[in-house]
Order: C-alpha cells, then structure tokens, then sequence
C-alpha cells in the first residue's frame, strides 16, 4: 500500500513539475484565500492577546460592570455595529458608583469585599472649541481614581482632581487637532458652554482597542459630575473596580451583582465581570467582525478551488491517451482515482504553504504600523493545511472521478 502511494505521489509530482507555469498560477490562487484567512486568524488573535495582556498588567484584582440590555451576546454585540452610541441604553448610573464604593467606605484592605478604587467611564461626543474646532471629540467623564486604577501614566501635568475646579486630561493625538501641539498644559477649550483648563497629558498608549473601550490618545477627560451637570443625557458606559485584596476577587464581584440587583429593584440589566471575561465586549466585537471577513476571505479560497478543478479537467483531457495506457496495463479505476486526487491535493498543499508565508509576511508588515504584532500559533498552521486538504480534496474529486471512468479502448484511441 505504500508502495502504490508513493507511486501516486511520484506521478502526481512528475505532472505538476512538467507544467510549471500553470501549477504555479493555480497554487496562487489559493495561496490567496488562505493568506487571507490566515491574516485574519492572526490579527483576531493579536487583538485578544493584547488586551488579554492590558488586564494581566492591572492584576487580577479587577471587575468591571458593564450594562446588559440584550438577553442575547451576538445580537448585543452586532447591535454594537450598526449603532453611533454603542450603550445609548445603559441603565448605570452614578448612584451605582456610589452602591458599589459603600462596600467598603473605610477602604480597609482587612475588609469582607476590601473595594479599594471605584471609577465610572462615561463616553460622549461633543464640539471642543480650543486654538482650533473638533467637531466630533471624545469626551471621558471619569474620577482622578482612574489613573491608579487602569495604570494610566502622564507626560506632563497632573491628573484630575476633584472640586468645583475644571480640569481636563487629554490625549496626545486630540491635543494636535485642539490646540496644534503635544504640550497643551494650562490652555483652555469649551465644552457645552463651559471652559475646562488642561491640567496634564497622557502618555502615549498606542492601544485604540482595550477592554475599556476607549482610545485614550484621542480622547479629552473631565470629571464625570461635571460632565453630567453639562450633558444630564449622559451614559455611564462602564464602571471599574479595583479589589485590595486579588484573593476576593470573586466573592467581592459576587457581591457586587448582588447589591447592584437590589438597587435596581431586582433587575439584571447589567453585567459584572473579572479575570478573563473582562476583555469582553471588545474581543467579542473583533472575533464578530473577524468572522465576517473570513467568510468573505472564503470566496477566494472557493474561487481559488474552481480553478483547481478547471485545470485539473483540463489535464484529464490533455492526459487521456495516458488514462487509456495505464488501464490497458492493468491499472485500475481506484489507481486512475488516486493519482488524479493527490495532484489536486499536492497543488493545494503548495498553496496553503505559500498561502501561510504570504499571511505572516502581510501580518509582520502592519505590525510595524499598528500595535498588533502577529500572532503564531500551531492552530493556525495546521488550520492552514487543513483548510488546503480540504479544498484539494473537494474540487479533486469530480476530476479524479471523470479520469477514473474513462473507458480505455476510447482512450487510447485518443490522439
């Protein structure tokens, strides 16, 4: 049986070497829908790596409440998709910040459910008019207990402070477009009306995509009471909590859904969340969004095994005085069979292995202009082979099964 595969497999290989040109721009073709598949695998996984690693750097001390409108995750998130304000119907509030601080007013680490740090995030889109206008700028309505909590650092300047006083933080990339420079300490802009002083600067961070939902380098933050008495619509979008003591961790969320359930009258509109469910809903968006590309990535792969299948047609032609040799000398419809189908698979196993290389290359070339470095993992290789296996032996099978049933006297009457 060996023996007879290795016979397959060196006929195959002879065929495909004697017309180069057209195997290599078959196994292009699918080198192409499975670089892009792979690209897509790869960045899915960048993604989920790197706010996997934004939340291990805070600890596992942190919970995150989130609002629950949809009895549904995918339709909450596709919802997210088509919608301007993705939390246009959040239920929290400002006195679910002030329940979930009670826990613990003492802020003794020796406590039952020891809440060390309590910061809302509440997201709006306003016009900020500084040296220059942002029509559209995001505005972060949050507590100076922010910047301990998530570990935000500053360039220069300070951070919010509470008081009657106006001050502002902001992101680098919004400070270009407000004021025309990355040192915007002590100008002022209007929000609403009202002139906020900028008091500090943010680090650059490099992450649009992290479980807080927010780029904080092209985003103003105000304190959040004062935002609320200027925009009394406002949407808590998130509240963060940082627990003493990572060991009560659990429990202390426990408590946390159990209280805020009280406070809103038994109602479960809202989710609380620590360890690994925290990257959601961002990394839930992104496997959404990455699932919709892979099938449109998957049009080429289908196109790329048409063509498979045309030419390995086109070769049962060319080869039927060959067909009718083979069977006169005691070859059998199974043998005929095989040796078509394993030069279906060996192109697609080209292509997949070039369709790998060519995915990474892709990969490694917009690491160097985005934050995502490409993501390696033997899931994703074998996925590779598995999917080339897959379509070599699909649109191999009617070729191989035509060659298989040629009748011999005919074919060797072939020219």
């Amino acid at each position: 049986m060996g023996l007879l595969l290795r016979t397959h497999l060196g006929l195959a290989r002879i065929s495909l070497k004697e017309r180069k040109g057209r195997t290599f721009l078959t196994c292009l073709g699918i080198a192409i829908g499975v670089a892009s598949i792979i690209l897509i695998l790869s960045l899915m996984g960048s993604v989920n790596n790197l706010i996997k690693t934004q939340v291990e750097a805070i600890g596992g001390n942190l919970i995150v409440v989130r609002p629950n409108d949809s009895k549904d995750e995918v339709t909450d998130i596709l919802s997210e998709l088509t919608s301007t304000n993705h939390f246009n119907k959040s239920n929290l509030t400002l006195s679910d910040v002030t329940t979930i601080s009670a826990l613990n007013l003492e802020k003794n680490v020796e406590a039952e459910y020891p809440v060390m740090a309590v910061a809302p995030l509440a997201i709006s889109t306003n016009t900020l008019v500084g040296e220059k206008t942002v029509e559209a700028g995001n505005v972060l309505g949050t507590t100076e207990e922010l910047q301990d909590l998530i570990g935000l650092t500053l360039k220069s300047g300070t951070f919010l402070k509470n008081g009657t006083f106006k001050s502002a933080v902001i992101g680098k990339d919004l400070s270009l477009k407000l004021f025309g420079t990355s040192e915007p300490v002590g100008k002022t802009f209007t929000l609403l009306g009202e002139r906020f002083i900028v008091v500090g600067i943010l680090s650059e961070s490099n992450s649009p995509i992290n479980f807080n939902n927010v780029n904080f380098d092209d985003t103003v933050l105000v304190n959040v009471n004062q935002l609320k008495n200027l925009d009394t619509a406002l949407q808590i979008q998130q509240i963060n909590i940082k627990v003493a003591n990572e060991e009560k961790t659990a429990e202390t969320a426990k408590k946390i859904e159990e209280q805020l359930s009280i406070s809103k009258n038994g109602e479960k509109n809202f989710k609380v969340a620590y360890g690994d469910e925290i990257t959601h809903p961002a990394g839930s968006l992104f496997d959404i969004v990455s699932g919709m590309l892979t099938l449109v990535a998957s049009i080429s792969l289908i196109v790329g095994g048409i063509g498979v299948m045309n030419i390995m047609l086109v070769s049962v032609a060319e080869r039927t005085h060959e067909i009718g040799v083979r069977k006169a000398v005691g070859a059998s419809n199974m043998n005929i069979f095989l040796q078509f189908l394993f030069e279906s698979l060996i192109l697609c196993m080209i292509g997949g292995v070039l369709g790998l290389a060519l995915g990474y290359a892709v990969s490694f070339l917009i690491s160097i202009i985005t934050p995502f470095k490409p993501f390696i993992s033997v899931e994703i290789v074998m996925s590779a082979l598995y999917i080339s296996v897959v379509v070599g032996t699909l649109f191999g099978l009617y070729p191989a099964v035509k060659a298989s049933r040629r009748n011999p006297i005919d074919s060797l009457k072939a020219n």
